[in-house]
């Protein structure tokens, strides 16, 4: 692995490892607020609904301008944001926080737009799973020692900390890493004729022959996805009666999972398999361990289920963003990128208040059945418009 691809590697585990600190205990943060359970669906929500905006945006002048001021941005966002988090003493005070962080929340996207730069397409989806082992490594760290620091209902001394992650990977990323973009490139982007983002370029890309279903699948996948990730905490309580605490500790043993299949697991596959075939088979296999999550009865079950649950997850995610930059052209990964980042919020925007929904109205089992019925879509969407097409690697003739 080279230099810069080592860099990314630990940018992206620093700031995850700031961000998996406070996701498991947001809903019991916001609960100590007298939150009911909706409105922590809301406030996950509103995280999401800002980072729609401002994703693509954020991308498409990563193409423009390089990915390395745009990171400054988004970190300094990152880290007022969770300053505000450990300073709360008010529910609204928990929503401005993640408002902020929502707008500047372009981190992840710009990593893997800068992945790309620096990786050809042979290597890109071995590349863009490097960010998945980060999160898989930060979470094997992070929820636990979220869940220690926040014994007692102390959950500001999580968010310090995070903001201090993020300040120090501020100062890591202005003072180590470099532009990945060449100049040429960005000269580029600013001289064609639609250098900004717009809602009618989303509709175009999503009509492309190539990107259109890769983005489609983003979108799917992420509203069943997101079902798991954002109401887990409260379906660990309710189901299965765990504390923060417990929560937090079964969420490094995902951590653990992820690392496996992201350092080592994809890179394997991806040399047996094409992108359309991981991504059809993956998809099949997260559709039957959303169902299991549902229905599982005991800890143990769920220890077993989330085997299969992270691997097929893993698989989904970093192979179709990794197709998606090889159906675009070089100047324009950071757009695509973001349009990817972009329907992913709006998922995080829907699935929790439909899963907190679902989880008051019917119980914790609704949202995992959702979520395969939903994966169970995309495993048509892929038969239908991927699978069978000859070439999932086509630039678009547009700008994105």
């Amino acid at each position: 692995m080279n230099k810069k691809l080592w860099l990314v590697f630990l940018y992206v585990f620093v700031d995850v490892l700031g961000f998996s600190l406070i996701l498991p205990l947001l809903p019991f943060y916001a609960q100590s607020f007298n939150a009911s359970e909706s409105v922590v669906g809301l406030l996950l929500a509103t995280n999401a609904v800002t980072q729609m905006i401002g994703s693509p945006i954020i991308g498409r002048l990563s193409d423009r301008y390089g990915r390395k001021p745009l990171l400054l941005v988004c970190l300094a966002g990152t880290v007022v944001g969770f300053l505000l988090l450990g300073w709360a003493n008010a529910l609204w005070m928990l929503f401005l926080s993640r408002i902020i962080d929502g707008f500047l929340g372009g981190n992840i996207s710009l990593a893997q737009a800068y992945i790309s730069d620096v990786t050809d397409g042979k290597n890109r989806a071995k590349g863009l799973g490097l960010i998945g082992a980060s999160f898989g490594l930060a979470f094997i760290f992070g929820p636990a020692l979220g869940g220690t620091l926040s014994a007692g209902g102390r959950y500001e001394l999580p968010a310090f900390l995070a903001a201090g992650l993020s300040a120090f990977n501020l100062i890591a990323v202005l003072i180590w890493l470099p532009e990945s973009l060449p100049p040429e490139q960005r000269r580029l982007v600013a001289a064609g004729p639609r250098s900004e983002f717009s809602l009618r370029q989303l509709w175009e890309a999503l009509h492309l022959p190539c990107v259109g279903p890769l983005l489609s699948v983003r979108l799917w996948y992420g509203l069943a996805f997101t079902m798991f990730e954002t109401i887990f905490s409260l379906y660990a309580a309710k189901r299965l009666a765990l504390d923060a605490q417990a929560t937090s500790y079964v969420l490094t043993y995902v951590g653990i999972l992820v690392v496996l299949v992201q350092a080592g697991g994809i890179g394997q596959l991806i040399k047996r398999f094409s992108d359309k075939q991981l991504v059809f088979g993956a998809s099949i296999l997260l559709a039957l361990s959303l169902l299991a999550w549902g229905l599982t009865p005991n800890l143990t079950v769920l220890l077993i289920v989330l085997a299969p649950l992270a691997l097929s997850s893993g698989v989904v995610n970093v192979v179709s963003n990794s197709a998606l930059t090889k159906s675009v052209y070089p100047e324009q990964v950071g757009g695509a990128l973001g349009l990817s980042a972009s329907l992913s919020s709006l998922a995080r925007i829907i699935s929790p208040i439909v899963a907190g929904f679902l989880m008051q109205k019917i119980g914790p089992f609704a949202p995992g059945v959702l979520g395969a019925l939903i994966m169970g879509g995309v495993v048509w969407l892929v038969w239908q418009r991927i699978l069978f097409v000859p070439d999932m690697s086509c630039p678009a003739p547009a700008n994105i």
